[in-house]
């Protein structure tokens, strides 16, 4: 079996089309999102514009760390109390986002270069609901302290843009790529509100990629590494530490149309969070996550159409909220040039 070019433009140009999106960046969600890439991440893509169309939905929880991480970030939690939290914290995140990308036809460095933006609008419903005890320090000493919170907040509105770079480099079956990517806070945001779509604050993220991918098989396997740098967040005064993330897919073509695979990842936060708003310490944040992928590809016209559903089971998570997210994905873009036509040499006898 032999997949063409035209496909894996259009596959990639889905798997690695993702948001940017968090319940709050001190609440132990990051700017990236985990699944951001996928399989064939480091495969080149046909010159042209490439439009993505995304739904992604999370439903997620957490216990009572990143619920009290929660309510110190919009004030609820007073300074000069020292408690514990017995809580849970659940939110539901539906989005749709538009992902554009650009792919120029002359080579940069000795490969492929892309730029994109993405925008996304959507909806947030987020509850906390729980215990509150302790003691609350006083001119006349420490009184016992205890109260049953009971808080639930929703919003629609747009979110954050995040523009994207990229260059990629083929040699046979082996594709590497590196990028550069991060956050305009300008959604939605407020730092005391419960749920929000923007992060409110600014992000740097770089890393790069490899994809072994066979044509003449439909064997594929990817993976991306990357960091993410957080600024700080001035109506916090917060600071998320240094992220690291890494994404990958494996798949494999059962014919030239039809795609099936896994997806996965792993998140890990390595530098503590820091800054004058900082009153939950490091809260270093992890969490895992795989599951299943499907891919159809088909025209659109004279374009190349891909419709791709992807989903996650998170796992062992660490201050951040742990549960499952889904994505369905559709793309439009360049075909590949149709194969050339080698001249048919005729030989004349006597």
């Amino acid at each position: 079996m032999r997949v063409t070019k035209a496909c894996v433009a259009a596959a990639f140009a889905a798997i690695v089309s993702a948001p940017s999106t968090a319940l709050a960046d001190e609440g132990g969600v990051s700017f990236w999102i985990p699944g951001l890439y996928g399989s064939l991440a480091a495969t080149p893509q046909q010159p042209g514009l490439s439009v993505a169309a995304i739904y992604y939905h999370t439903s997620v929880s957490a216990g009572g760390d990143v619920a009290r991480a929660r309510e110190i970030t919009i004030g609820r939690f007073p300074a000069n109390l020292t408690a514990t939290l017995n809580a849970n914290l659940n939110a539901n995140v539906d989005l749709g986002l538009l992902n554009a990308t650009y792919v120029f036809a002359t080579p940069v460095l000795g490969g492929q270069a892309a730029v994109g933006l993405l925008g996304l609008y959507g909806a947030n419903s987020t509850s906390l609901a729980g215990l509150l005890t302790g003691t609350l320090s006083t001119p006349g000493g420490s009184i016992p302290f205890s109260r049953f919170d009971s808080i639930s907040d929703s919003i629609m509105g747009f979110g954050d843009l995040i523009p994207q770079f990229s260059l990629r480099w083929n040699a046979g079956v082996h594709n590497y790529m590196t990028y550069v990517t991060g956050d305009i806070p300008v959604g939605a945001y407020s730092p005391t509100r419960l749920a929000n779509i923007g992060i409110g604050h600014g992000a740097i993220d770089a890393g790069g990629g490899y994809t072994y991918f066979n044509p003449q098989t439909g064997h594929e396997i990817s993976g991306v590494l990357g960091f993410t740098y957080n600024f700080k967040n001035t109506d916090t005064q917060y600071q998320n530490g240094v992220d690291m993330h890494f994404d990958w897919g494996a798949s494999q073509f059962l014919t030239k149309q039809v795609q099936v695979g896994l997806v996965g990842y792993v998140y890990q936060q390595l530098g503590c969070d820091s800054g004058s708003g900082d009153r939950v310490g490091c809260f270093r944040s992890r969490v895992g996550g795989i599951g299943p992928q499907i891919g159809f590809i088909f025209p659109v016209g004279d374009m190349q159409g891909y419709l791709n559903f992807k989903g996650y089971k998170e796992f062992a998570a660490e201050n951040r909220p742990e549960g499952w997210n889904a994505w369905v994905t559709f793309v439009i873009s360049p075909p590949a040039p149709p194969p050339a036509v080698t001249p048919t040499k005729h030989v004349i006898t006597k």
